[in-house]
C-alpha cells in the first residue's frame, strides 16, 4: 500500500512539517532531576527523526517551578535549562523534523512530594480517589502563571523549537478550567464558556505578545473527558472553534480522557487504532486550523485514510512511535513487515512513566537506549538456543550489529509463549510482533534451524564464540493429587488448538494466563469457572487490561472462586479449601484447564558454559516472568557480545 497522504507536506501557522507523521508528546523520565534535557533525551528523539517522523513533540515541558508532575519532567521555567534543549532540538533538525514542546501546569494530577508545594486546580476538587484535595488557584496565582507559560515559550523560540502545543487535556490544570464537571468557580475564570476559555485565551496571547509570530501555537484539547459531566465531543468543537477565531492557535491536538479513564488515553489492545475517529471528524468540521489526531495508530493504513478523506490533517503515534522509531520510512519503503507494532501491553511504558523510572518497551527494549546500539568491532559466530521472543530479538539484533548468528528452536513453530499469547480476544497484535521479529532475522540473515534440540555435544561440535540460552519455560504442574492421572488440559494447548473442551469448563489458575483463557473461552460460548488462590482474579493483570476482562467476565458470565487451594483433581472439577479451613468442591465439568504458571526450562547452561566462556542466560530460562524481561535480557546480551 502506497501512503500518499501521509507524506505530503502541510503548512502549520509559520512552520512547514514534511509529512503527517506526528510523534505524540509522552512522558519518558529521561530527562535530569534538574529539568534538563539528557544527551539520552536528545538521542531518544533524535532516533525518531531519523525514523521520519516530520514533527516530534517533546513530552509535557514545566512551566511553573511549583507545579512538577514528576522527579525527571523537563522544565523551561528558567534560563538555566535551555542549552539542554537545545540539543535535543538539533538533532531532530538534522534528520529534518519539526519540533514542538508541549507547556504544562500538571494541575490536581501534580506531586506535592516533588516540589513540596500544594496542588492546584480550577476548583478543589481532586482527580480521583486517593488524590490529593487540590487548592483552587487564586486569581493572583493565575496571572503569575499566565506569564510563566509566556516565558516557557520564549525560551523554547530561543532553543529552537518551531511550535509549542498548550496542554489543556487530560485533567491538568487548564483543562479544569474548560470543563464544567471540574470549574466550580464564580470569578471572570468560571461559569459561563467565555470565562472558563478564559485561561487558554489570555495564555495563547501571552505566548504571542512575548514568543511573536514565527512560533507556531498549538493546543492540546480532550476531543471527550469519558466522564458524566465532562467534556462532550459537541463541546469540544465549540472549544476547537473557540480556540481558532478567539484565540488564534495555528494548530490542534485531540486527544481524549481524563486520568479516571486511563484506558482511554493509553488505549490497550484491544483497542482498535483510530478508537476516536469519530469524535475528530466531528471536531474538524468546526475549525479549518490542522488537526491532529492521536489514538492507538499502530499501523499507517487507517490514518491514510483519515488524512486522505479530509477528517484530519496528522495523525499522531504515541506508543508506536516508542515501539517503532522507524515506522514512517519504513511505511514509505513498502516494508512494515519489519515493523515493530506496539502490542498495548502496557508493560514497559505507562508504569515507569508514573513509577518515574525511565519508560522501555517489550517490543522495542532499545528505546531509550539508542545510544548504546554499535556495531561489533569483533564479528563471531553465535549460537542462539531457543525461537521465543527473547531468542528471536538476541538473533536480529545481534546479527544487525555484524555476528554470524543461528538460531535453533525444537519445533516447528517460532514465537515460543508469546505467540500462545496472541490467542486471547483483542491480542492479535501480538501475532504481527512474532511476524516482525522473524522478518527482521531473516532480513539481517539469522540462520534459522527447526526441530532441533540443542546438546551439548551439538555446541561442542558447532564451536560458536559465543551463546544464548533462551530456552523458556514449561507449564508449571504442583504436586496435587490427581493433576496428573485425570485428564488435565495445559493452558498452552488449549490454546494451540492441541486439545479442546466441552461445553462446561474449569481453568484452575486465575492469574493473568488463567483468566486469559477463561475470556478466550467465553467469547466462544463455554460456561466457565476460575478458581485462584490469591483474593481475587487476574490480580497480575495491568490495570487498563483488567477494567475490560473483568467486563468481558461479567458478559460471559464467567465464575470465580477466589482465596482457594486446591487440594485434589478430579476428572470432572476439583476439591480446595479456604484460608479459614472451610472445604469445597467444584465439580460436574466437561474438563478442567491447567493455568497455574510457569517455570524455568534450563537444562544445558551450566554444560555449556564448560564449553563456551561467553553463554548467556536470558528470559524465562533464568526465571519465568513476563516478555517484558526476556527481550530486554536479550537485547542486553546482544549488545555485550
Amino acid at each position: 500500500m502506497k501512503f500518499e497522504a501521509m507524506f505530503q507536506p502541510i503548512q502549520i501557522g509559520p512552520m512547514t512539517v514534511a509529512n503527517r507523521f506526528v510523534m505524540s508528546p509522552m512522558g519518558n523520565n529521561f530527562a535530569n532531576t534538574d529539568g534538563t534535557m539528557s544527551e539520552r533525551s536528545a538521542s531518544y528523539y533524535g532516533a525518531r527523526a531519523k525514523g521520519g517522523f516530520g514533527l516530534i513533540t517533546f513530552e509535557a515541558t514545566v512551566v511553573y517551578k511549583e507545579a512538577k508532575g514528576g522527579p525527571r519532567k523537563p522544565c523551561l521555567y528558567d534560563d538555566s535549562t535551555v542549552s539542554s534543549f537545545q540539543a535535543a532540538i538539533a538533532a531532530c533538525h538534522q534528520a529534518g523534523a519539526k519540533v514542538s514542546i508541549q507547556l504544562q501546569h500538571a494541575g490536581p494530577e501534580g506531586n506535592t512530594k516533588i516540589t513540596g508545594y500544594p496542588l492546584k486546580a480550577a476548583s478543589a476538587i481532586p482527580a480521583s480517589c486517593g488524590r490529593e484535595t487540590p487548592e483552587a488557584i487564586t486569581k493572583e496565582e493565575l496571572y503569575r502563571l499566565i506569564e510563566c507559560y509566556g516565558d516557557a515559550a520564549v525560551r523554547a523560540k530561543k532553543a529552537g523549537a518551531d511550535a509549542v502545543e498548550i496542554h489543556c487535556a487530560h485533567g491538568y490544570l487548564v483543562s479544569t478550567f474548560i470543563s464544567a464537571r471540574t470549574n466550580k468557580r464564580v470569578d471572570e475564570f468560571g461559569g459561563s464558556f467565555e470565562n472558563r476559555m478564559r485561561l487558554p485565551k489570555l495564555i495563547i496571547e501571552n505566548i504571542r505578545k512575548k514568543a511573536g509570530d514565527s512560533l507556531a501555537i498549538l493546543c492540546r484539547i480532550n476531543a471527550t473527558d469519558d466522564v458524566e459531566g465532562g467534556q462532550t465531543a459537541q463541546d469540544a468543537a465549540a472549544v476547537a472553534s473557540y480556540l481558532e477565531k478567539e484565540c488564534g492557535v495555528d494548530g490542534l491536538h485531540l486527544s481524549r480522557a481524563v486520568h479516571l479513564h486511563d484506558e482511554c488515553m493509553w488505549a490497550p489492545s484491544l483497542i482498535h487504532g483510530g478508537f476516536s475517529a469519530d469524535y475528530v471528524t466531528e471536531i474538524k468540521r468546526a475549525v479549518s486550523v490542522p488537526i491532529i489526531t492521536v489514538g492507538r495508530y499502530t499501523e499507517p493504513q487507517f490514518a491514510e485514510l483519515m488524512i486522505a478523506e479530509g477528517r484530519a490533517d496528522l495523525v499522531a503515534f504515541g506508543r508506536q512511535s516508542i515501539a517503532d522509531p522507524e515506522m514512517p520510512n519504513k511505511a514509505k519503503a513498502g516494508r512494515l513487515d519489519l515493523m515493530n507494532p506496539c502490542i498495548g501491553c502496557l508493560q514497559g511504558c505507562v508504569p515507569n512513566m508514573f513509577k518515574g523510572e525511565p519508560i522501555t518497551c517489550l517490543v522495542n527494549p532499545l528505546a531509550g537506549r539508542e545510544a548504546d546500539f554499535k556495531p561489533a568491532q569483533t564479528k563471531k559466530n553465535v549460537m542462539v538456543i531457543g525461537g521465543g521472543p527473547g531468542g528471536l530479538y538476541a538473533a536480529f539484533t545481534a546479527a544487525q550489529r555484524g555476528h554470524a548468528v543461528a538460531l535453533y528452536e525444537k519445533g516447528d513453530i517460532l514465537g515460543g509463549n508469546m505467540r500462545l499469547a496472541a490467542y486471547p480476544p483483542g491480542k492479535g497484535d501480538i501475532t504481527n510482533m512474532v511476524r516482525s521479529y522473524i522478518a527482521k532475522c531473516e532480513e539481517y540473515g539469522v540462520k534459522m534451524v527447526m526441530n532441533t534440540e540443542v546438546t551439548p555435544a551439538m555446541v561442542a561440535e558447532a564451536k560458536p564464540d559465543a551463546v544464548i540460552v533462551a530456552t523458556g519455560s514449561n507449564p508449571l504442574v504442583l504436586p496435587i493429587p490427581g493433576i496428573n492421572d485425570t485428564g488435565v488440559i495445559h493452558a498452552g494447548d488449549l490454546l494451540d488448538g492441541k486439545a479442546a473442551v466441552g461445553k462446561k469448563v474449569l481453568v484452575v489458575g486465575g492469574g493473568m494466563v488463567g483468566c486469559e483463557v477463561a475470556d478466550f473461552l467465553g467469547e466462544l460460548g463455554h460456561e466457565v469457572s476460575v478458581i485462584e488462590l490469591r483474593d481475587q482474579l487476574g490480580p497480575d493483570v495491568i490495570p487498563e487490561h483488567r477494567k475490560f476482562l473483568m467486563k468481558d467476565f461479567d458478559t460471559y458470565k464467567v465464575q470465580g472462586v477466589t482465596g482457594a487451594k486446591v487440594a485434589q483433581f478430579f476428572t470432572d472439577g476439583v476439591s480446595y479449601t479456604l484460608a479459614d479451613g472451610t472445604e469445597g468442591r467444584l465439580e460436574g465439568f466437561d474438563n478442567v484447564v491447567l493455568a497455574m504458571g510457569y517455570r524455568n526450562n534450563d537444562t544445558i547452561s551450566e554444560e555449556i558454559k564448560k564449553i563456551v566462556a561467553e553463554t548467556y542466560v536470558i528470559g524465562d530460562a533464568v526465571k519465568a516472568r513476563k516478555a517484558l524481561d526476556a527481550t530486554a535480557e536479550g537485547l542486553n546480551a546482544a549488545l555485550e557480545i
